[in-house]
């Protein structure tokens, strides 16, 4: 047997729990940290102390030490050391900031706070004393309190770090602690992180659960399917998630009511596990304690299966130690897989592998695997996370002697599926918790690291889970990143293991941000806007709406609801000063004021000047609201600087009589397009092949769209002007912006199939796009050109454009959030909420978005239409088809329009979409989905429409 107690070195099994090292004043240590570890030329005279908060020796100590330690990580990542500018205090905007605050080790956290430093410059913070933090009393939230930072480490691109004080404090809007019961910041940073009005990534309660061994293992094997060890668990007292709960294969409780006289039970319970299938081929079998108290201090005790007195004895002996709550596990020690090798086998013990995992919630609180590391060992000695190197799985495999790349990739598909199924068990678990439970109203998990070992069962290598952590994981992927930081050691990793926390991070940052702010809508829209409501709700937003129509289903939605007819919009100045005083007359206290709805954009801007609030300038919505203008507008404008949008513009001309059209066929060469000056949803646009033609769609359109009552919501309340542009050949793509002070922030870039010449009605759409880097990267340029010119600055815009053989040309601005489907489809892939977005600019906020949103799969769709698809809507695929398709997950369906009625001027009814790892695989989805349901047909090829994205 080797038994090893506290005081002697400290060995792990081979499956492996935690590392056993003391963690220091965060894991549970106390003392003064250790001395002289860190060999560096860094300054020392830095100005640590936080003014109003002294430390005591112990505690500045401690600071000095991670302010070191961080020093030293900074060092060997090549990156540079940490400027002191505490002396010129930050100022900033408490309040309508983000601030990403984490306290714990710097080694720790690193990932995360680099990664920060990329997405959010500036505003990921990094504090190494709980002295530099304070809580306050949050007012209207009895027993909540919100969290000030007075001082930390800012980390900002290319791993610049400065130490700054924040005069006032910034308010935290993200809180991520390293956690711990010991005597020192461990339980400082636990009552930090408990009961805050700011999300938190973690809490003691939490962690409690988390580094409970026994409950996670249950819990992964019950709920989540995922292999653990064979265990016997000898509980005292459990707590209430472990009572009463279904025994799971190869996982059996033993609750014990005493301490004391117990031996016959446990002989009886080890001798049968011992002999239980369960064990399998194991050899050797390990006695541990599990429980909080023990994290990071027990000891290992592993034995032989076949000597049933030793482990008997030595369970008896560590009931002894254990208080309520706690356990004596059994568990099986698995073998090293033993893998073909093409040198034939090799001398030796063998080597083990060990799998680190990092998984994190994303949107919808979907969990992603974001990271994948490993170690490689002896397979006769304990592997740790702090004892092997880190390497990736695929070299880890190749050293083992699986190199085979089909059989490589299955492995990391059932490890990304058992990680992303532990943690999806996690947030199951946390949803049955009250806020008391879970130690906040604001506190969730957001990422594990998972600890896998590789086990043969029936000639499949599966990854059987050890034991779940919150930081180890993430610290050995941080660690294989580091391998590139150095200059000219080899190529960047494809994407941090940090990123999807913190896109996590910001978008539970935004929600705090935004929680409670009070905004005047402009302008319900219909039915393919009913998410704005439902998300509302969600997010925490009052919103006020101001709506022509008395009966509009959405003015039992709002907190206010002012019946306004806005619908000739040629009086949009005379109306935003009645409206802005209507809303002085309420005493509406407003934040923002926003429109999504094309009839509205230039209103509101003219409103939000009248009350003061922020907007793009009225000019700017003008201009980029009547098509002709925004076009002969950019063509005038030809910098500097170069490249200028009227690179991209295209020549046209306005028509609004017949002698306007016959001047224009001899201005604009045609073929050419014809469409409303203010319209939306491509009504009335059409190709033109010569001049007969172009007079009359002139005279149909004059003749059957005269005002508002003739087609409802294409912009007819602003008139029936057209405009005759030059036709230019290429793909069309959407772009769409994300603006704050005349920055770019975000762009989603999404393809659109051929339309059904002679309209121009979208037929299909896929997204991310599949052009080049550089093509995508031309499309935003222009796009963010072309906005810039005609001044929009602040906002969330769509904006139109075709790929020629000469770049980029503008088909038109929407200066309001993407239609259709392009909301849904991006926070889908992405996470990013337009509406989020532009609720945050509308009150002046910058919007809390990732630098580089990286799509999570690929949607390909197709538009249905009346006119073509009636019979199909109407049985194979009505709306409660496509609903409960929906609902089970097998298409993506955007409802456009309420009633099918056909007509000849049409919008599309609604939106299918497919889902795939790759565009092809969504594409083929697709395809083969409309073909059953009735969608595809002579008169509509679905093929056709989505050859573009091949």
């Amino acid at each position: 047997m080797l038994s090893l107690d506290p005081s002697g070195p400290e060995w792990d099994c081979p499956l492996g729990s935690k590392d056993l090292e003391d963690e220091g004043p965060w894991g549970g240590g106390s003392g003064l940290p250790p001395t002289g570890c860190f060999p560096g030329s860094w300054r020392q005279d830095v100005g640590l102390d936080c003014k109003g908060s002294p430390e005591g020796t112990e505690a500045r100590a401690w600071t000095v030490y991670y302010y070191s330690l961080l020093q030293s990580c900074l060092q060997q990542a090549g990156l540079p050391e940490t400027q002191d500018r505490s002396q010129a205090p930050r100022t900033g905007c408490p309040g309508a900031e983000v601030t990403l605050c984490v306290l714990g080790s710097p080694s720790t956290f690193l990932p995360v706070l680099l990664e920060g430093g990329v997405q959010s410059p500036g505003n990921m913070l990094l504090c190494l004393s709980p002295a530099w933090l304070m809580k306050v009393p949050a007012p209207g939230q009895p027993g909540e309190a919100a969290l000030l930072v007075s001082k930390a480490v800012s980390f900002h691109p290319g791993g610049l770090t400065f130490l700054d004080d924040f005069v006032p404090p910034r308010r935290a809007t993200y809180f991520l602690a390293g956690l711990g019961l010991g005597p020192s910041r461990g339980r400082e940073a636990a009552e930090l992180a408990r009961d805050l009005t700011c999300p938190t990534g973690a809490s003691a309660e939490l962690a409690r659960l988390l580094e409970d061994r026994l409950l996670t293992r249950q819990l992964l094997a019950q709920q989540g399917g995922v292999a653990v060890p064979a265990t016997l668990a000898f509980t005292y007292k459990p707590p209430g998630l472990l009572r009463g709960g279904d025994s799971s294969p190869g996982l059996r409780l033993v609750e014990l009511s005493g301490k004391e006289g117990q031996e016959t039970l446990v002989k009886e319970e080890v001798e049968a596990f011992l002999r239980s299938e369960a064990l399998g081929d194991v050899l050797q079998v390990a006695v541990k304690l599990s429980g909080w108290r023990w994290r990071g201090r027990q000891a290992l005790h592993l034995h032989p299966r076949a000597e049933l007195g030793a482990v008997v004895n030595t369970v008896l002996a560590l009931l002894e130690k254990l208080e309520e709550e706690e356990s004596v596990l059994v568990e099986a020690v698995y073998p090293p897989v033993q893998l073909p090798c093409s040198d034939g086998p090799s001398p030796g013990p063998g080597l083990a592998v060990r799998i680190c995992a990092v998984v994190c919630r994303t949107q919808g609180d979907r969990p992603l695997l974001s990271k994948v590391v490993c170690g490689v060992g002896r397979g006769d000695r304990p592997l740790r996370h702090h004892n092997s190197l880190p390497r990736t799985l695929e070299v880890a495999l190749a050293q083992c002697g699986l190199g085979e790349e089909a059989q490589v990739a299955a492995v990391r598909q059932r490890v990304k599926a058992a990680a992303e199924a532990a943690l999806t068990a996690m947030l199951a678990l946390e949803a049955g918790l009250s806020a008391e439970q879970r130690g906040g109203r604001r506190a969730h998990t957001d990422f594990l690291g998972v600890d896998f070992a590789l086990t043969a069962a029936g000639g499949m290598l599966t990854p059987v889970a050890l034991e779940l952590n919150g930081g180890l994981c993430l610290e050995a992927c941080g660690a294989l990143e580091g391998l590139w930081a150095a200059p000219r050691l080899g190529p960047a990793a494809a994407e941090a293991a940090a990123a999807p926390l913190v896109e996590t991070m910001l978008r539970r940052s935004a929600r705090c941000l935004m929680e409670g702010k009070q905004l005047l809508v402009v302008g319900a829209g219909g039915v393919s806007k009913k998410f704005v409501w439902e998300a509302a709700r969600d997010y925490g937003l009052q919103l006020h709406l101001v709506e022509s129509d008395p009966n509009h289903f959405a003015s039992q939605l709002v907190q206010t609801f002012i019946h306004f007819d806005m619908t000739e919009h040629r009086r949009d100045e005379e109306n935003a000063r009645l409206l802005a005083e209507l809303v002085r007359a309420r005493g509406l206290k407003l934040d923002g004021c926003f429109s999504y709805w094309d009839d509205c954009l230039v209103l509101t801007a003219l409103l939000c000047q009248e009350l003061g609030l922020p907007c793009s300038p009225p000019a700017a919505m003008r201009l980029a609201k009547k098509k002709s203008l925004t076009q002969l507008h950019l063509l005038r404008h030809h910098g500097p600087p170069w490249p200028a949008p009227s690179l991209h513009a295209v020549p046209c001309c306005p028509l609004e009589s017949e002698a306007d059209v016959e001047r224009a066929v001899h201005q604009v060469p045609l073929p050419g397009v014809m469409k409303l000056e203010f319209g939306a949803g491509a009504v009335g646009v059409r190709l033109v092949e010569d001049a007969p033609q172009c007079h009359e769609h002139f005279s149909r359109i004059t003749r059957d769209l005269q005002g508002e009552a003739d087609h409802p919501g294409i912009g007819l309340g602003w008139g029936n002007a057209m405009l005759l542009m030059e036709f230019v050949e290429g793909t069309e793509h959407d772009v769409d912006l994300v603006l704050f002070g005349g920055r770019l922030l975000a762009a989603f870039v999404s393809d659109n199939g051929p339309t059904r010449l002679p309209g121009f009605t979208e037929t299909a759409a896929c997204m991310p796009t599949g052009l080049a880097s550089e093509q995508e990267a031309q499309m935003v340029q222009a796009a963010f050109r072309c906005c810039l010119g005609c001044g929009l600055l602040d906002g969330v815009f769509n904006v139109e454009l075709k790929l020629t053989g000469a770049g980029p040309r503008l088909i038109e601005i929407n200066p309001r959030m993407g239609g259709f489907y392009l909301r849904d489809w991006i926070l889908e892939l992405y996470g990013v909420d337009l509406l989020l977005a532009a609720v945050m600019v509308a009150c002046g906020l910058r919007p809390a978005l990732p630098t580089r949103p990286r799509a999570r799969g690929h949607l390909v769709g197709v538009m249905c239409l009346v006119s073509q698809h009636l019979q199909a809507l109407s049985s194979t695929a009505s709306r409660e088809t496509l609903q409960a398709l929906h609902d089970r997950g097998l298409l993506r369906l955007n409802l456009l329009e309420e009633a099918l009625v056909p007509g000849e001027y049409e919008e599309p009814y609604c939106s299918v979409a497919c889902a795939g790892s790759s565009p092809t695989e969504a594409r083929l989805r697709l395809l083969g989905l409309c073909q059953g349901l009735g969608i595809d047909g002579p008169s509509y090829p679905v093929a056709h429409f989505l050859s573009h994205f091949k």
